[in-house]
Formats: C-alpha cells, sequence, structure tokens
C-alpha cells in the first residue's frame, strides 16, 4: 500500500514508526518547515521530520499547501492513500482527490465532539473522564469527514495533557494501521457524523494561561493539567508571573470567605483562595526567572505577608 504521510509534532511519531514497522511503502513524508528555537534562534526540525530522515525517507516541508508549486509537487504521486496526523494544515480539495482511497486523518477526540486543534487539553479542562482517537476520511470542512473507526480511552485524576497525550499517541498508530488494513481490504463502511452533537476545542493561545481565580479550585486544578505544557497556567506575584505547574484541590474547605486570590500557609500547604468559597493547594511553582521549586519552597522563600494575593 502506498502512502503519504502528514505530521509534525511528537504526537505524530508513533504513527510513523508504526507504518515503518509494517512495511508500508512510503512515498513521502510532508511536515511543516524547521522552526528557529531558543536564544540563538537556531533551526529545529520538527519531531516527524527527524524521524523520517533516521529512517531514510524523502521529507517535503511546503509553507502553504495552496501554493502551485506544491500542488505540482504532490500531484507527481499516486498514493492508494495518505495519512494525516496533528500537521497542522487545512487538506485543500486537490490534495483530498490525490489518493485512490482518500485522505485518513487520526484525532485525537471521540467525533464529533472536540473538533478542532486542541482536543486533548480541553476534555481535561472541561472534565471529561473518557476521550479516544477516530481515524475519519478527511471532507472540506474541519473534521467533519466520516466515521472509520473509534477507540476510547480513561482520562485519570492525575492526567496532563502531556501524559494523556503520550498515551493516546502509541494507542492512535495501532488504530491507524487497523483503519488502513481494513480500507484496503474494502472491509470497512465509513459513517457520517452525528453534527448536531459536535463540540469545540479551539486552537490554545498565550493568554488562556492566565489564572481566573473566580473559578472554583477544581475548575482551575483542571486548567493546570490540561495546559501542561503549553501555554501553562500562571498568575502574578509581586510583578513578576508565577507559573502554577502542579496542584490540587483541598476537599471540604473550613475556612470562611477571602478574597479571590488570597495566599494562606497551613498545614496542609501553601493555599489560594478561589470562587464559590473553595480553595486550591500549589504543589509546584516556578516564579519567573527562577527555577521550578516546591510551593513550601517557594512560600519560605517568599516571606509572604498576611495580605499577600495572587493576581
Amino acid at each position: 500500500m502506498n502512502l503519504i504521510f502528514c505530521g509534525t509534532p511528537e504526537f505524530a511519531v508513533p504513527t510513523l514508526d508504526r507504518l515503518i514497522r509494517e512495511k508500508f511503502a512510503l512515498q513521502l513524508v510532508v511536515t511543516n518547515p524547521d522552526e528557529s528555537s531558543g536564544r540563538g534562534y537556531d533551526l529545529k526540525a520538527p519531531s516527524v521530520k527527524r524521524r523520517a530522515m533516521e529512517a531514510g525517507l524523502p521529507v517535503f516541508q511546503p509553507r502553504r499547501l495552496r501554493d502551485e508549486v506544491v500542488r505540482a509537487f504532490l500531484s507527481q504521486y499516486h498514493p492508494d492513500a495518505m495519512v494525516v496526523v496533528a500537521y497542522g494544515h487545512l487538506i485543500p480539495p486537490w490534495m483530498i482527490r490525490l489518493p485512490r482511497l482518500g485522505c485518513i486523518n487520526l484525532h485525537a477526540s471521540l467525533l464529533p465532539k472536540y473538533r478542532g486543534a486542541a482536543p486533548i487539553p480541553w476534555v481535561i479542562i472541561r472534565g471529561e473522564r473518557l476521550t479516544g482517537l477516530t481515524t475519519m476520511m478527511i471532507d472540506a470542512g474541519l473534521d467533519t469527514g466520516d466515521i472509520l473507526l473509534q477507540r476510547e480511552t480513561a482520562i485519570e485524576n492525575d492526567d496532563t495533557t502531556e501524559t494523556l497525550s503520550a498515551r493516546m499517541s502509541v494507542a492512535g498508530a495501532e488504530l491507524m494501521t487497523e483503519t488502513l488494513g481494513l480500507l484496503d481490504r474494502g472491509e470497512i463502511q465509513p459513517r457520517p457524523q452525528e453534527h448536531a452533537r459536535a463540540t469545540l476545542a479551539p486552537i490554545l493561545k498565550k493568554r488562556d494561561g492566565r489564572i481566573d481565580w473566580s473559578l472554583t479550585a477544581r475548575e482551575i486544578e483542571r486548567r493546570v493539567r490540561g495546559l501542561c505544557p503549553w501555554p501553562g497556567t500562571y498568575a502574578s506575584f509581586r510583578g513578576k508571573n508565577l507559573h502554577i505547574w502542579k496542584a490540587h484541590v483541598i476537599p471540604n474547605p473550613t475556612s470562611g470567605e477571602r478574597h479571590l486570590g488570597a495566599l494562606m500557609i497551613e498545614a496542609s500547604g501553601l493555599l489560594v483562595a478561589c470562587g464559590e468559597r473553595t480553595l486550591l493547594a500549589l504543589d509546584e511553582v516556578q516564579l519567573e526567572g527562577r527555577k521550578r521549586i516546591s510551593a513550601r519552597e517557594f512560600a519560605n522563600g517568599a516571606r509572604l505577608a498576611a495580605t499577600e494575593r495572587l493576581g
């Protein structure tokens, strides 16, 4: 089975690995251009490119799929299917029509729920207990194509986007190879999505990490996990950003009403007053320009005043 693979971040690497191990004929790997990173602005290759180069596969890195030169280049290929995993671009109609069996996308949610760029963070933020993976036929819409296969995945109480992504990327590789085999043998029937049940998982921005202390401690704790590692959750402390890496909810708090964001040092740790008189215990924090430390170390070093608050 001849394939073109489109993907960019680490999440896509297990699927590429699995296709290589299963001896699929990978004609081309399409990924994003290298990006500058670090203080020296050195170019860094996407994770998918690095794996493809290790395997000796040809790599193509267009900035825009709608350029005519890109269309001319890809139209030289005649794949049976195109596999798309976290590529980061909308696939144009001409590219959808290019493969004999179509473009197959691995999406990290149980569609039609959580369509969009960030399904894994949003299922954690919104308190879901179950998510999953979907292989689907790409069409002109945003994650609106017909469903091929789905697999459920439990969300653990301590899952972050990083840990859940790691598990789902491995499970997704297996689901994609199973899908391709069934599709090649004509043993799978695509089924339309129930569009009325659709929800959205919009792309995350840096400002999404700013903590709103009027939310309950449970809501904030889910954001801490869902926005880890990026963009992270943060508040202001004495004019600097304080990154909250880990936190947990204090059940059944007995404290009276306090100003939102008020800091308290108690036997159970460094606490913050949240909405609806709930309390969040900070576990690990990082003050802007400093290293990541325990909240207890931070409190000891900061010498908190009685009226100290997080903004």
